[in-house]
């Protein structure tokens, strides 16, 4: 009998799915989609929620115990939450949270948190309204305030805010943005822009590093750790009042430690950001295949999951936009 585990080539256990239920979004951020993107898939090629529940039972029975919600924004998917308490129900996952820009959770945290969501990322890039417009495309800062707001009354705790930190656009809110968080609860996550498409390549990389190092200093700050399975590297208050991660794909990138997969809306999984490795599931949840086929599949996806990503010495090899590739 097969172990209920996924182990790729390298030794890594695969135990984090990262689902993109649309690559539509309501935002057009700087590093993400570009303003005019059309090229969106055809809705026909968007696995329906059975589909989405049977790939993601077959993850679950082979060891998979984390699942992310992302998308595009996931909020647009119609009757989010009801899917949402589907995937919850699954035997063996035991971590179910979403990626969302906000902008729809004022009118949806209540029903995730009663569906079986456990955890919220937010993006949040700014404070500022204008730079928020500039970044994101949509002045949608106080629907985003709003929305967490919302998502603390419905007993989301804690919240992650993801910032993609970029120099000389919003590397001077750095300070303003731990500020906020400490005086909310927030827990900070910044990001390093990643070269994915002609959006993420045009993105002001900053390295994280030397921030890092300076938030150690000012506020004292120890390595700690924080619910979830992802690549953040996470420093704490000694008291426990805030905690900020960091998410450093090119200054010091996690690759030997990377235990996910990626799997876009049409049921495309994504091996790795950086590199072009790719398993197509629709046509097996389409073409009859049993679930012992399914998770041979699955088996046989992660055999490609390559060692690394090569975004610094390969920064153009990535045409695809982040949207695309699920969250």
């Amino acid at each position: 009998m097969s172990s209920p585990s996924l182990i790729d080539r390298f030794g890594r256990r695969i135990e984090y799915v990262r689902l993109s239920v649309t690559d539509r979004c309501d935002l057009r951020c700087s590093y993400c989609m570009p303003e005019g993107f059309t090229g969106f898939e055809e809705p026909e090629h968007w696995l329906n929620f059975d589909e989405i529940e049977r790939l993601v039972g077959a993850f679950a029975r082979l060891g998979v115990r984390h699942l992310r919600l992302t998308g595009g924004e996931p909020l647009l998917r119609r009757d989010i939450a009801g899917l949402a308490a589907r995937l919850a129900a699954l035997p063996g996952l035991t971590d179910l949270s979403l990626s969302t820009n906000a902008t729809q959770l004022e009118r949806h945290a209540r029903a995730l948190k009663a569906a079986g969501v456990t955890r919220l990322n937010v993006s949040l890039d700014s404070l500022q309204q204008a730079r928020v417009e500039k970044i994101n495309g949509r002045d949608v800062l106080a629907r985003v305030m709003r929305g967490l707001d919302a998502a603390r009354d419905a007993g989301f705790a804690p919240i992650k805010l993801n910032m993609v930190a970029m120099a000389g656009e919003n590397d001077d809110e750095i300070d303003a943005m731990v500020a906020f968080c400490m005086e909310r609860g927030f827990v900070l996550r910044l990001i390093e822009a990643m070269p994915m498409g002609d959006t993420g390549r045009n993105a002001h990389y900053l390295d994280l590093q030397p921030v890092r190092a300076r938030l150690e200093k000012q506020f004292g700050l120890i390595e700690t750790s924080q619910p979830g399975a992802g690549p953040a590297r996470y420093l704490g208050a000694p008291d426990g009042r805030f905690n900020v991660g960091f998410i450093t794909p090119l200054s010091q990138h996690f690759c030997e430690s990377c235990n996910r997969v990626r799997v876009s809306v049409d049921g495309t999984a994504y091996l790795c950001l950086g590199q072009d490795e790719k398993f197509e599931f629709r046509p097996l949840l389409r073409g009859g295949a049993s679930d012992a086929d399914l998770e041979a599949a699955i088996r046989e996806a992660i055999e490609l999951k390559p060692e690394r990503h090569e975004f610094r010495e390969a920064p153009g090899k990535i045409l695809r936009f982040m949207s695309m590739t699920g969250g």
